[in-house]
């Protein structure tokens, strides 16, 4: 059955419309569309070409929302697909506006992992495995990943990002025992993403020496907290928890026997 436009009805989002056939609405339909099928009052519409018209607006309304969430930032693939997912649009359109930005390239995993693992070299204290599980997360293929950090992040790289975040750690740590020092540096390089030869290479390169007069006062601070905290302890039981407690900070056997000592001496 042939229906006619009789009414072209302006929505309040620019660029879209309104159809009414024989007085009634049928559907949306973007301007680009209308351009397409050359939309005018009085046209005569088949049930098929209206069902084309439909399928081709979904299409127009996916490539239009995919060119406004681009527009603020480079996205993957999956990050497109899947905004558009959310919009609620049919998956052949989706399939179809994919191939578009595609074939303009204006979606390319490739340039995305390259973008991002240069900028997070740049910007941020991330390592490679850090860098990749976030990429992963974005739905970009190991390969493009393996590709992206052998050509942006060098071996060279990630011994200077490494060695860096090293020595912001131990200046972080440096109130604690030289040995629990050296293990939050290990720590924190690794969950930063950073692999284990590089982490060795980045501490030995800070070249780290205990500061005896450091330590000391380290222990002291620590000591006095655990002293008191074990008042409740005869004196022999008293001793050895602190003993222990500063044993397992990481600090060194004859300091502690040193410290308890005195303050055995002071009591």
């Amino acid at each position: 059955m042939v229906a006619k436009v009789t009414m072209i009805q302006a929505q309040k989002r620019k660029g879209r419309y309104n159809l009414y056939l024989d007085e009634k609405y049928a559907f949306p339909i973007s301007e680009a569309v209308m351009i397409k099928y050359r939309v005018a009052k009085g046209m005569e519409i088949t049930p098929e070409l209206q069902l084309e018209m439909m399928a081709a607006d979904d299409v127009s309304r996916a490539y239009s929302r995919a060119l406004d969430y681009l527009s603020h930032s480079l996205r993957t693939e999956k990050e497109v697909h899947d905004k558009l997912v959310q919009e609620e649009i049919e998956e052949d359109a989706i399939t179809q506006t994919m191939k578009k930005l595609r074939e303009l390239h204006l979606l390319d995993d490739s340039q995305y992992a390259d973008a991002y693992v240069r900028t997070a070299k740049n910007t941020s204290d991330k390592g490679p495995r850090v860098i990749r599980q976030k990429l992963r997360l974005k739905g970009v293929g190991e390969q493009l990943i393996d590709d992206a950090l052998a050509g942006q992040f060098s071996s060279d790289d990630r011994l200077d990002n490494a060695t860096a975040m090293a020595q912001k750690l131990a200046k972080r740590y440096h109130r604690q025992a030289f040995k629990t020092m050296q293990q939050k540096v290990r720590q924190g390089l690794m969950t930063k993403g950073f692999d284990n030869e590089t982490i060795t290479a980045a501490i030995d390169a800070l070249d780290l020496e205990p500061d005896v007069d450091e330590q000391w006062e380290a222990l002291v601070a620590q000591g006095e907290k655990l002293w008191r905290r074990n008042r409740k302890y005869k004196p022999s039981e008293r001793r050895m928890r602190t003993k222990r407690n500063l044993y397992q900070k990481g600090f060194l056997i004859d300091d502690i026997n040193k410290f308890i000592e005195e303050q055995d001496a002071e009591e």
